[in-house]
């Protein structure tokens, strides 16, 4: 697509009435929640799926680069925020041994297919949480930055054609963005959400039975949260061109192990302010669920586009809840009667090394999400503050954090082991429950249990080979980089198939 056309869009987009489309969402939450009386939303049983987002390199330097937009068509994943970004989606499964394991099948088979496409073009597609080796030539924060005027819109250079996120940058609700990143020893300012595309992610699905109880199970989700999110931060560092003048020592005292938490944030909340991207509170209902959607802010009303859905009767509701960047979100959709869902999208872990590790993931909050509240575990009454703490101190420092917990006979501690043990054990039963065995579910706990035990995550991995090139004389760009091509040689090796992270623990 020319520069012109994208304009031409953003223009279309820009050109839409804001308050007609909120008027247009607050209407159609009304027919959610008719639809939530009359049952529509409920299933027979859970359901999982996954998002999966990955970013190309070039297969001899490691450097960013950008995916052919014919080839992410062919081997069925879709374009995300910047060129360099692909994302798989998989089928969505009951929660079973069958369901589970086509999950992994999927994802192996579309990824291996996309691996070897992607090849013939001498890339890769790598999974983690943030790229730091920018594309051959140009700094990151030129990559990051660069930006165009036509017609009087602002089109960001490497961004992919998504109208929606230039629009950002163009519309009145641009104001409502902050597009800046300040962490420790780094600033970075931009004139679009490009900066986004630095992190990846994964984000496990897990349908409710019954819409109703949705706010249960989305208060256990926000209790295991920070847990989770501790054994799984995997974005310590930045591009080293992004860090202020600072020395080596002081970057790797002050970082912290999930930067992804903080960019997403930055990028697209205002500057000084709470915003879209945050710690989501309780839930008292289904229906304050749908009301927070409808009620929140607007920053680019967009086009609808009708078909013959059955969610097409609130289809500016899920406009709008495509910028409802929560960290734990309630997503209400169905393309029929038949499969129309209530459901928790898991958003705080970033990319992982291998395809195993990322299936455990699923695994252990599905199998949680069965279940503490199958159990009513008394996690459900730590404290809401306490909750939103852990996720922030995991944020920080991964599994050195000091998370507090309410065990299954009502003790709260602040023990590590007492924390992850119970974590595990009731993973563990929630997956047996759902039909697999015990070593089924022991399998695909397995990886995260190891990252307990050793207490080891790809973040700390990442910061010891960091740690050790400096020793040998590198400098600090020199490390990071060398870390990184160590991170995707790995990966390539054990990203499918039986390999974990935990395999590059026994080396």
């Amino acid at each position: 697509m020319s520069g012109s056309d994208l304009a031409g869009r953003v223009e279309d987009v820009l050109a839409v009435d804001g308050e007609e489309f909120h008027a247009r969402a607050e209407d159609e939450a009304e027919v959610i929640k008719r639809e939530l009386d009359a049952g529509t939303f409920d299933n027979p049983q859970a359901i999982i799926g996954l998002e999966y987002e990955f970013y190309g390199v070039n297969r001899e330097t490691s450097a960013l680069a950008r995916v052919p937009r014919r080839l992410l068509e062919y081997i069925g994943f879709e374009k995300e925020l910047g060129l360099h970004n692909a994302e798989m989606r998989t089928s969505p499964q009951p929660l079973n041994p069958h369901g589970l394991a086509a999950q992994e099948a999927e994802v192996c088979a579309r990824l291996r297919t996309a691996l070897d496409c992607v090849a013939s073009a001498d890339l890769r597609l790598v999974s983690d949480g943030m790229w730091t080796i920018p594309s051959e030539g140009e700094q990151a924060r030129d990559y990051l930055t660069g930006s165009i005027t036509d017609r009087e819109v602002r089109i960001a250079s490497n961004m992919s054609d998504s109208v929606r996120y230039h629009a950002m940058a163009n519309t009145a609700g641009a104001d409502a963005v902050g597009m800046n990143v300040d962490a420790p020893h780094v600033s970075l300012s931009a004139n679009t959400v490009m900066p986004e595309s630095l992190i990846t992610s994964i984000q496990p699905h897990y349908q409710v039975a019954h819409a109703a109880d949705l706010p249960e199970y989305f208060t256990y989700a926000l209790r295991i949260a920070g847990p989770l999110l501790a054994l799984g931060v995997n974005s310590p560092f930045f591009p080293p061109s992004l860090y202020d003048d600072a020395s080596p020592q002081e970057i790797l005292d002050d970082g912290w192990m999930s930067h992804r938490i903080h960019v997403f944030e930055a990028i697209l909340n205002p500057d000084g302010g709470t915003g879209k991207v945050r710690f989501p509170h309780d839930l008292d209902s289904t229906e304050q669920a749908v009301d927070r959607i409808a009620a929140d802010d607007t920053i680019v009303p967009m086009p609808i586009e009708e078909s013959n859905r059955f969610d097409d009767a609130f289809a500016t509701f899920r406009q709008k809840h495509g910028t409802y960047w929560r960290w734990v979100r309630p997503v209400f959709e169905g393309a029929s009667k038949s499969s129309a869902n209530a459901r928790i999208e898991f958003r705080p872990i970033g990319g992982q090394p291998t395809v195993r590790d990322t299936i455990a993931f699923q695994a252990i909050f599905a199998g949680l999400m069965e279940s503490l509240t199958r159990r009513e575990h008394p996690v459900a009454n730590l404290d809401w503050q306490d909750a939103h703490g852990n996720f922030y101190a995991a944020m920080h420092d991964g599994l050195d954090a000091d998370l507090v917990w309410i065990t299954n006979d009502g003790r709260e501690t602040r023990s590590y082991d007492d924390l992850y043990s119970d974590l595990f054990a009731h993973a563990k039963d929630g997956l047996e429950s759902r039909g697999l065995s015990e070593n089924e579910a022991a399998k695909y706990l397995w990886p995260l249990r190891q990252r307990a035990r050793h207490e080891v995550t790809p973040a700390r991995w990442k910061r010891h080979e960091v740690r050790e090139r400096l020793d040998d004389g590198d400098d600090f760009e020199e490390a990071v980089h060398g870390m990184q091509r160590a991170y995707i040689d790995r990966q390539s090796e054990t990203i499918i198939d039986d390999s974990s992270f935990a395999d590059w623990l026994a080396d």
